[in-house]
This record gives structure tokens, sequence and C-alpha cells, in this order.
């Protein structure tokens, strides 16, 4: 039996302390994945990436899974990394990963061909970067986020006229000022799976009354959902832009205001799988990881 480490954090693990919210979205994945990758002779363990006692020379693999901590400690992060990618393959691979932390990389995507959505980069979120942005993307609500984010983390949405969020609800450093799409109330958020660049499901993600998250721990609700030939189209500009082989992935899309899908990501670090929307996603992820742990791929 081969084993895989599937990397999360002490956050992620439920009744623990100090338990996220949705810890328990790591307990339904990995309940999906485990026995699906054991079918193929993988043992998938959940590790504390920061663990040390980890010991990455222990399996076959080492996997990015639910690290969702990650971005409070980002520069730790990439180092522990290193240190696993020296020992074993990780995935996705560690120039991925480098390159998908900073959301910087939708600049790359749109160099090649991917709609993004309008944005202002800065150096930091105060009032007087949030008021340029304001007049500069000619809209009168925004959201701003961190460059090297997750989850909504310190994300934060703002509207002219009114006040700004405390200092410690924006982005702690870089940040990324975007207008507000109105297709977060209407139509939703359409998410993709890929695993070893195959597509495995799609969903919709629609935030709750009031809110423009996304995420499940603000109420956000989600159902399957049979993507368009566009979305696809989106999504694979997107997915062919970045180099390298990759276990998973996941593209989020929106509509702009003039009806295209634009990436508002491209998951590459630590996504959920959504496996109650894909009921063939742990069949889906153990057949790519089992093609990377056989022997004509090292």
């Amino acid at each position: 039996m081969r084993r895989a480490a599937f990397l999360t954090a002490a956050c992620m693990i439920e009744g623990a302390p100090g338990a996220r919210g949705d810890a328990w979205e790591h307990t339904l994945q990995m309940a999906a994945l485990k026995p699906a990758c054991a079918a193929r002779g993988i043992a998938l363990e959940d590790r504390i990436w920061n663990d040390p006692g980890f010991d990455a020379g222990a399996y076959d693999a080492v996997i990015v899974g639910t690290p969702w901590d990650y971005m409070e400690q980002p520069q730790a992060f990439l180092a522990a990394l290193a240190r696993f990618a020296a020992l074993r393959p990780l995935f996705n691979p560690l120039p991925v990963i480098r390159w998908n932390l900073d959301k910087g990389y939708l600049k790359d995507l749109a160099a090649a061909g991917a709609v993004t959505i309008p944005t202002i980069w800065a150096d930091r979120a105060g009032p007087a970067e949030i008021a340029a942005a304001f007049d500069a993307l000619g809209a009168d609500t925004l959201v701003v986020k961190p460059r090297v984010g997750a989850g909504a983390w310190r994300q934060a949405r703002v509207r002219r006229g009114e006040p700004l969020p405390p200092p410690e609800a924006l982005p702690p450093g870089a940040a990324m000022i975007q207008p507000y799409l109105s297709a977060a109330e209407t139509e939703g958020e359409v998410t993709m799976l890929f695993f070893g660049r195959v597509f495995s499901h799609a969903l919709v993600k629609r935030p709750a009354a009031g809110d423009y998250r996304t995420q499940s721990l603000y109420g956000a609700t989600e159902r399957p959902h049979a993507p368009d030939a566009e979305a696809i189209a989106a999504a694979q500009t997107a997915l062919d832009a970045v180099p390298g082989d990759l276990l998973y992935a996941r593209a989020d899309l929106m509509r702009l205001d003039d009806g295209r899908y634009a990436v508002m990501e491209l998951e590459l670090i630590e996504p959920y799988y959504y496996p109650e929307q894909g009921p063939e996603m742990g069949a889906a992820f153990a057949a790519a990881l089992d093609e990377r742990l056989s022997p004509a791929a090292r």
C-alpha cells in the first residue's frame, strides 16, 4: 500500500481547539477521498502541515489539501512545502504553488487571453487607495481582497460614501480592489473542478441574503451545475495558461456586467473539492493521483 499525505491545518480538525466553523468540509472531503484512494492501493492520510512531527519522507507523495491557515503565515508555509518537495513529489508542484499564492497571477492569466475582473493593485487598502478605486473603476461598490488570502479572509465589501470597515477587517498588506459584480446575487459563482486537467464536476454557489461571499462559512449554498460551453471555454483558457503537471485545479467564474464570464480565481493550492456536488469526485482524484504515483510517471 502506497502512502500519500494530505496536508491540512490544525484549525480544520473537527472538535479540536480553535477549529474553524467549516472544518466539517475537510471531514466530508476526506470521507470521499480515502476509500477511493484505498481502492487503488493508496493510503491517504491527513497531516497537519506545520506539525513538527510530520515526516514527509515516510510518504510516497505529499498533497496540499486544506491548509486553510496558510494565508496568515505564507512564508512559513512555502518554506515547509520546499522541505517536503525536496523529499517527495509535491502536488501541486512547488513552482505552481509559489505562482498561485499571490493573486497577481491573474495578470498572467489575462495576458494569456483569459477574461478577468478589472482590478486595482495596491500596496495597501487604505482610505486613499479605496477612494481612488471608486473613480478608477467607475463603481459605487467595491470588493477589497488581500493579494495573499483565501476563504474571504480579511476581505470586505465597501460602498461609496459609507464608513470603511476597521483596519483589522481589511487586507493586512498588498491588496486587490475590484468592482462588486451584481451576478453574485443573481446568477451566483460558477465553480468547476478538474483532476489531472480533466473536468470532473461543477456547481453554482450563491451567497446568503444580504451577503456577497460564496463560502459556506457565511451561509452560502451550493447546487450541482451543468456548465455551458462559454463557462467551459473560460475555465479551459485559464487552465491552459498554467504549465506543468496539475493533480487538481478549480476555476471560479462569475459574469461581468457585460455578460462575459470572468475568472475570479484559478485555485491551485488548497481548493475545496465539493464532494456533495460531485459524487464521482473521489474516484477522479484517486485516478489522477494513481497515475502520478505509477512507476512510469517517475
